[in-house]
């Protein structure tokens, strides 16, 4: 019964250390996210289509069919990722419940990217941005990100690295509930 006792301590232990250290790498790697959206310019995207669009947040709501009072989730990823390629699947599926974009940081032009997606039959938008611009306004170093795009565009519960579909899906839901 000791031996029992002292063995749930130390596994209590062991997963109070890991989930401190968990929760201490998010809030380092996502320190510079802001509180908002930061990109005020133009932006361009491709659609699971093939056809590819420019303009604003709301533009883009519009010609995907996202209402504009809709949280969407936003995925961060690189075509050269590979934890991107181990959450490509779960983006799909989530894409099939939940407004989806993404965010094509450092992965080419916007006929590169489109090839990519069409290879690997992805069908997300994914808003270009090539240089890492986009990415670099908002403190994201690595991918994958994902993060809750609130219709205000407050950005919620950002993490950065892999996420899985339920901590995806809570965070939609807790972005709605707030």
């Amino acid at each position: 019964m000791r031996r029992t006792l002292k063995t749930l301590r130390e596994l209590a232990l062991t997963v109070v250390i890991a989930l401190a250290v968990f929760l201490g790498a998010q809030a380092w790697q996502t320190r510079d996210t802001p509180e908002r959206w930061q990109h005020d310019g133009l932006l361009s995207w491709v659609q699971p289509d093939g056809t590819r669009g420019s303009g604003t947040w709301h533009d883009l709501r519009a010609q995907t069919g996202i209402a504009p009072d809709a949280p969407l989730a936003l995925h961060v990823w690189a075509t050269w990722c590979s934890i991107c390629r181990a959450e490509e699947g779960t983006i799909t599926d989530l894409s099939r419940d939940h407004p989806v974009v993404t965010l094509a940081t450092r992965s080419g032009d916007a006929a590169t990217v489109q090839a990519y997606l069409r290879q690997r039959g992805l069908p997300w938008v994914a808003v270009l941005d090539p240089d890492g611009r986009i990415a670099a306004q908002h403190g994201w170093r690595a991918v994958p990100v994902f993060s809750v795009l609130a219709p205000d565009g407050t950005l919620r519960h950002t993490t950065v690295g892999y996420t899985t579909g339920w901590g995806m899906r809570l965070r939609l839901w807790w972005a709605g509930r707030v």
